[in-house]
């Protein structure tokens, strides 16, 4: 009869449940995969599979009783690094999410709102355009890839039962505000051509307060708002490439935080 002792079952527990936990945090918060439109049992069999290739090649894992107090320590540990990784590349998404809410108001759209079944909310519809827009661009140059290599790399930068350098995060949380920026940079042409647009309706009423422009302005806004986000669509892919590099270079930083 095969008989296991607490060290061997503590063994196990340590070597491959905690790894478990921060990857299955991950692709519980990342984008993509840790929408509504992934069921949860998809994401922790996912997770599963992806802890059976890392583990034989982690770094050894520290020794803990399966049921103390340490234990649910280092689980608390991992699943906070592995939330903190997914929460970067939320905010990288919802830059985007920003750039198109500013632009729908800008032109007129705000009011024109879809649900967003990834995330279960109400969002612009140039919003949910730009999200699509943004998945798309993410897949097709493999950054889920990226995602995955330094969720990898962060096990031998960031080894489980390490200490986290709270001062650290704190330091580069207070970087996270070029999403805000990066979300106004996507969208500053065409509200500046919108505001120029605006300012001549203006000027027109002013000019001839008989004619009835703003019943004009309107839908001529909405059209010019449309045709100014298809012309930005040929320069979409650049800016994209900056604030991707930018935002996985923040995270690779956030894994090495220890």
């Amino acid at each position: 009869m095969l008989e296991l002792s607490d060290a061997q079952i503590g063994g196990w527990v340590s070597s491959f449940l905690l790894p478990m936990f921060r990857v299955a945090a991950l692709l519980m918060v990342m984008p993509i995969v840790g929408t509504q439109l992934v069921p949860t049992r998809i994401r922790l069999y996912f997770a599963l599979g992806i802890c059976l290739v890392l583990v034989p090649n982690l770094p050894p894992m520290p020794q803990v009783d399966a049921l103390s107090l340490p234990a649910f320590m280092l689980i608390a540990q991992e699943i906070l690094v592995g939330v903190m990784l997914g929460f970067v590349l939320q905010l990288f998404f919802h830059a985007f999410v920003i750039a198109g809410q500013i632009l729908a108001t800008q032109m007129g759209l705000g009011f024109a709102s879809m649900v967003d079944p990834a995330n279960g909310v109400s969002v612009a519809v140039i919003g949910q355009f730009f999200t699509m827009l943004v998945t798309l661009l993410f897949l097709a140059m493999n950054g889920h890839l990226v995602v995955f290599e330094v969720l990898a790399e962060s096990f031998v930068t960031l080894p489980v039962g390490s200490g986290l350098q709270i001062d650290h995060y704190w330091e580069l949380a207070s970087k996270l505000g070029w999403v805000f920026g990066a979300g106004l940079l996507l969208v500053l042409p065409a509200i500046t051509a919108l505001l120029v647009v605006n300012i001549a309706f203006g000027v027109m009423t002013r000019a001839a307060p008989q004619l009835n422009i703003f019943s004009i302005g309107f839908p001529l806004t909405l059209v010019l708002g449309l045709v100014i986000v298809w012309i930005s669509m040929a320069d979409i892919l650049a800016q994209y490439q900056v604030f991707a590099t930018e935002a996985l270079q923040f995270l690779r930083e956030m894994a090495r935080a220890s």
